[in-house]
Protein backbone atom coordinates (compact mmCIF):
# COMPACT_ATOMS: atom_id res chain seq x y z
CA UNK A 1 0.00 0.00 0.00
CA UNK A 2 1.53 3.03 -0.60
CA UNK A 3 0.26 6.56 1.01
CA UNK A 4 2.52 8.54 -0.59
CA UNK A 5 2.89 10.13 -4.38
CA UNK A 6 6.14 12.44 -4.61
CA UNK A 7 8.65 12.56 -7.35
CA UNK A 8 11.84 10.88 -6.91
CA UNK A 9 14.73 12.84 -5.42
CA UNK A 10 18.58 11.93 -5.26
CA UNK A 11 19.98 11.78 -2.06
CA UNK A 12 23.06 13.00 -1.57
CA UNK A 13 26.00 10.95 -0.93
CA UNK A 14 26.55 8.27 1.58
CA UNK A 15 24.31 5.51 1.13
CA UNK A 16 27.05 3.15 0.71
CA UNK A 17 27.91 3.45 3.95
CA UNK A 18 23.98 3.49 5.01
CA UNK A 19 23.58 0.33 3.67
CA UNK A 20 26.60 -1.47 4.09
CA UNK A 21 27.93 -2.62 6.97
CA UNK A 22 28.46 -0.49 10.09
CA UNK A 23 31.88 0.29 10.85
CA UNK A 24 31.40 2.61 13.46
CA UNK A 25 33.62 1.95 16.69
CA UNK A 26 32.05 0.31 19.78
CA UNK A 27 30.98 2.54 22.18
CA UNK A 28 32.84 2.62 25.89
CA UNK A 29 30.15 3.52 28.29
CA UNK A 30 26.70 3.02 26.29
CA UNK A 31 23.64 4.56 27.28
CA UNK A 32 21.71 4.31 30.52
CA UNK A 33 18.91 2.38 28.72
CA UNK A 34 20.30 -0.31 27.71
CA UNK A 35 20.89 -1.26 31.55
CA UNK A 36 16.79 -1.35 31.56
CA UNK A 37 15.84 -5.21 32.59
CA UNK A 38 13.97 -6.14 29.39
CA UNK A 39 16.00 -7.25 26.72
CA UNK A 40 14.65 -5.10 23.39
CA UNK A 41 16.92 -5.59 21.18
CA UNK A 42 15.46 -8.15 18.10
CA UNK A 43 18.86 -9.55 17.02
CA UNK A 44 17.89 -10.19 13.76
CA UNK A 45 20.58 -11.19 11.33
CA UNK A 46 20.18 -8.85 8.46
CA UNK A 47 18.52 -5.72 9.79
CA UNK A 48 19.78 -3.20 11.88
CA UNK A 49 19.19 -1.40 15.09
CA UNK A 50 16.35 -3.57 15.74
CA UNK A 51 14.70 -3.28 18.55
CA UNK A 52 11.21 -3.21 20.40
CA UNK A 53 10.00 0.41 21.72
CA UNK A 54 8.02 -1.43 24.47
CA UNK A 55 9.39 -2.39 28.04
CA UNK A 56 9.81 1.59 29.95
CA UNK A 57 7.77 2.92 32.70
CA UNK A 58 5.95 5.85 32.72
CA UNK A 59 5.66 9.07 34.70
CA UNK A 60 1.90 7.49 36.08
CA UNK A 61 3.99 4.06 37.17
CA UNK A 62 2.32 2.23 34.02
CA UNK A 63 4.48 0.01 31.32
CA UNK A 64 4.69 0.30 27.59
CA UNK A 65 3.47 -2.98 26.53
CA UNK A 66 6.00 -5.11 24.72
CA UNK A 67 5.63 -7.09 21.59
CA UNK A 68 3.52 -4.59 19.62
CA UNK A 69 5.43 -1.78 18.36
CA UNK A 70 9.07 -2.23 16.67
CA UNK A 71 11.26 0.09 15.30
CA UNK A 72 14.41 -1.32 12.98
CA UNK A 73 16.55 -0.47 10.11
CA UNK A 74 15.38 -0.94 6.63
CA UNK A 75 14.79 -4.62 5.79
CA UNK A 76 15.88 -4.82 2.31
CA UNK A 77 18.23 -7.08 3.64
CA UNK A 78 16.02 -9.49 6.32
CA UNK A 79 17.08 -12.96 6.13
CA UNK A 80 14.24 -15.59 5.26
CA UNK A 81 14.95 -16.06 9.39
CA UNK A 82 14.70 -12.71 10.01
CA UNK A 83 11.28 -12.44 8.30
CA UNK A 84 10.20 -15.72 9.97
CA UNK A 85 10.90 -13.99 13.40
CA UNK A 86 9.20 -10.90 12.80
CA UNK A 87 6.18 -13.56 11.06
CA UNK A 88 6.42 -15.20 14.54
CA UNK A 89 5.85 -11.84 16.23
CA UNK A 90 2.89 -11.01 14.67
CA UNK A 91 4.07 -7.72 12.24
CA UNK A 92 0.87 -6.96 10.73
CA UNK A 93 2.24 -3.38 9.11
CA UNK A 94 5.34 -2.14 8.45
CA UNK A 95 5.61 1.44 8.11
CA UNK A 96 8.65 2.58 5.75
CA UNK A 97 9.58 6.05 6.35
CA UNK A 98 11.83 6.14 3.65
CA UNK A 99 12.23 8.43 0.38
CA UNK A 100 11.81 7.11 -2.51
CA UNK A 101 15.11 7.19 -4.12
CA UNK A 102 16.35 5.02 -0.92
CA UNK A 103 12.96 2.21 -1.44
CA UNK A 104 14.59 2.30 -5.12
CA UNK A 105 18.15 1.48 -4.15
CA UNK A 106 16.64 -1.19 -1.07
CA UNK A 107 13.61 -2.06 -1.38
CA UNK A 108 12.20 -3.75 1.57
CA UNK A 109 11.70 -7.58 2.54
CA UNK A 110 8.09 -7.43 4.32
CA UNK A 111 7.06 -10.28 6.40
CA UNK A 112 4.45 -12.96 5.43
CA UNK A 113 1.45 -11.79 6.75
CA UNK A 114 2.27 -7.98 6.64
CA UNK A 115 1.23 -5.31 4.43
CA UNK A 116 3.83 -2.27 3.59
CA UNK A 117 2.75 1.34 4.03
CA UNK A 118 4.74 3.76 2.74
CA UNK A 119 5.12 7.43 4.54
CA UNK A 120 7.96 9.37 3.25
CA UNK A 121 8.32 12.26 5.85
CA UNK A 122 11.09 14.21 4.62
CA UNK A 123 10.70 13.41 0.70
CA UNK A 124 9.15 17.30 0.25
CA UNK A 125 11.80 19.22 2.40
CA UNK A 126 14.53 21.68 0.74
CA UNK A 127 17.33 19.88 -1.12
CA UNK A 128 19.83 20.99 1.29
CA UNK A 129 17.59 19.31 4.11
CA UNK A 130 17.12 16.57 2.40
CA UNK A 131 20.70 16.24 1.49
CA UNK A 132 21.36 15.02 5.23
CA UNK A 133 18.93 12.63 4.82
CA UNK A 134 21.43 10.19 5.97
CA UNK A 135 23.35 11.80 7.70
CA UNK A 136 21.26 14.05 10.58
CA UNK A 137 21.78 17.47 12.03
CA UNK A 138 19.54 19.77 13.73
CA UNK A 139 18.16 21.00 10.53
CA UNK A 140 16.92 17.66 9.22
CA UNK A 141 15.52 17.22 12.97
CA UNK A 142 13.64 20.35 12.64
CA UNK A 143 12.47 19.27 9.20
CA UNK A 144 10.59 16.54 10.73
CA UNK A 145 8.52 19.59 12.01
CA UNK A 146 8.26 21.96 9.44
CA UNK A 147 8.39 19.79 6.41
CA UNK A 148 5.61 19.61 4.14
CA UNK A 149 4.25 15.96 4.33
CA UNK A 150 5.65 15.33 7.66
CA UNK A 151 2.96 15.76 10.10
CA UNK A 152 1.03 13.22 7.90
CA UNK A 153 3.81 10.74 7.38
CA UNK A 154 4.20 10.18 11.82
CA UNK A 155 0.88 10.88 12.24
CA UNK A 156 -0.03 7.56 9.82
CA UNK A 157 2.05 5.83 11.92
CA UNK A 158 0.55 6.50 15.13
CA UNK A 159 -2.75 5.49 13.52
CA UNK A 160 -1.79 2.13 11.96
CA UNK A 161 -0.50 1.67 16.05
CA UNK A 162 -3.81 2.20 16.98
CA UNK A 163 -5.60 0.27 14.42
CA UNK A 164 -3.46 -2.48 13.83
CA UNK A 165 -4.55 -6.38 15.34
CA UNK A 166 -1.10 -7.40 15.55
CA UNK A 167 2.29 -5.27 15.86
CA UNK A 168 3.70 -2.74 14.19
CA UNK A 169 7.20 -2.04 12.53
CA UNK A 170 8.14 1.14 11.27
CA UNK A 171 11.48 1.68 10.11
CA UNK A 172 13.91 4.40 7.51
CA UNK A 173 17.23 3.81 6.24
CA UNK A 174 19.63 3.59 9.30
CA UNK A 175 17.03 3.51 11.97
CA UNK A 176 17.87 6.22 13.86
CA UNK A 177 16.74 9.76 12.81
CA UNK A 178 12.87 9.34 11.17
CA UNK A 179 12.59 5.92 13.07
CA UNK A 180 14.51 7.80 16.36
CA UNK A 181 11.50 10.88 16.38
CA UNK A 182 8.67 8.61 15.56
CA UNK A 183 9.57 6.87 18.65
CA UNK A 184 10.57 10.44 20.97
CA UNK A 185 7.17 11.00 19.68
CA UNK A 186 4.97 7.70 20.03
CA UNK A 187 6.81 7.32 23.84
CA UNK A 188 6.41 11.09 25.08
CA UNK A 189 3.00 10.43 24.15
CA UNK A 190 2.48 7.32 26.00
CA UNK A 191 3.78 9.24 29.49
CA UNK A 192 7.69 8.12 29.25
CA UNK A 193 9.69 10.63 30.70
CA UNK A 194 11.85 12.60 28.78
CA UNK A 195 15.36 11.53 30.28
CA UNK A 196 14.56 7.98 29.24
CA UNK A 197 13.29 9.01 26.05
CA UNK A 198 16.49 10.71 25.19
CA UNK A 199 18.38 7.04 26.84
CA UNK A 200 16.22 5.34 24.18
CA UNK A 201 17.09 7.25 21.03
CA UNK A 202 20.84 7.26 22.21
CA UNK A 203 20.38 3.18 21.94
CA UNK A 204 20.90 3.81 18.03
CA UNK A 205 25.05 4.69 18.84
CA UNK A 206 25.44 1.13 20.52
CA UNK A 207 23.25 -0.94 18.93
CA UNK A 208 24.69 0.83 15.33
CA UNK A 209 28.22 0.35 16.92
CA UNK A 210 28.67 3.75 16.71
CA UNK A 211 29.88 7.04 18.49
CA UNK A 212 27.57 10.23 18.80
CA UNK A 213 30.66 12.29 16.87
CA UNK A 214 30.20 9.85 13.97
CA UNK A 215 27.02 11.41 11.97
CA UNK A 216 26.62 8.55 9.21
CA UNK A 217 25.79 5.77 12.11
CA UNK A 218 25.27 7.68 14.72
CA UNK A 219 22.79 10.15 16.77
CA UNK A 220 23.41 13.81 18.68
CA UNK A 221 21.56 14.31 21.91
CA UNK A 222 21.79 18.06 20.35
CA UNK A 223 19.56 16.72 17.31
CA UNK A 224 16.68 15.14 19.36
CA UNK A 225 16.12 18.50 21.72
CA UNK A 226 16.03 20.73 17.73
CA UNK A 227 12.92 18.64 17.05
CA UNK A 228 11.39 19.21 20.75
CA UNK A 229 12.55 22.42 19.86
CA UNK A 230 11.03 23.27 16.84
CA UNK A 231 8.02 21.38 18.02
CA UNK A 232 7.85 24.05 20.75
CA UNK A 233 8.89 26.81 18.60
CA UNK A 234 5.87 26.14 15.58
CA UNK A 235 3.08 24.96 18.17
CA UNK A 236 3.53 26.64 21.39
CA UNK A 237 4.14 23.38 23.31
CA UNK A 238 4.71 19.01 22.42
CA UNK A 239 0.71 18.73 23.34
CA UNK A 240 0.10 20.86 20.24
CA UNK A 241 2.67 19.85 17.93
CA UNK A 242 0.33 16.44 18.85
CA UNK A 243 -2.97 17.98 18.27
CA UNK A 244 -2.67 20.98 15.63
CA UNK A 245 0.55 19.28 13.48
CA UNK A 246 -0.41 15.54 14.33
CA UNK A 247 -3.84 16.14 14.27
CA UNK A 248 -4.60 13.36 17.05
CA UNK A 249 -7.74 13.82 18.75
CA UNK A 250 -8.19 13.29 22.58
CA UNK A 251 -10.01 9.83 21.57
CA UNK A 252 -6.81 8.93 19.38
CA UNK A 253 -4.39 9.68 22.56
CA UNK A 254 -6.46 7.07 24.45
CA UNK A 255 -7.10 4.11 22.40
CA UNK A 256 -3.04 4.44 21.47
CA UNK A 257 -2.48 4.79 25.51
CA UNK A 258 -5.33 1.81 26.41
CA UNK A 259 -3.60 -0.52 23.94
CA UNK A 260 0.08 0.13 24.61
CA UNK A 261 -0.14 0.57 28.70
CA UNK A 262 -0.36 -1.79 31.27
Amino acid sequence: MTRSLRAPIALAAGLAVAFGPVTGAALAEPPAASAVAFDRALNLQGVQNARDVGGYRTVTGQTVRTGLVYRTGQLNNATPADLADLSGRQVRVVDDLRTVFERTIGPDKVPAGAISNWDDVIGQAPPEVLASTLTGGDSLYRAFITAPGANEGFAAVLHDIIDTDGAVLFHCTAGKDRTGWTAAVLLTLLGVDRDTVNQDYLLSNEFRNARADDPMNGVQQSWLDAAFDQANKTYGSFDDYVRDGLKLTDDDRTALRAKLLA
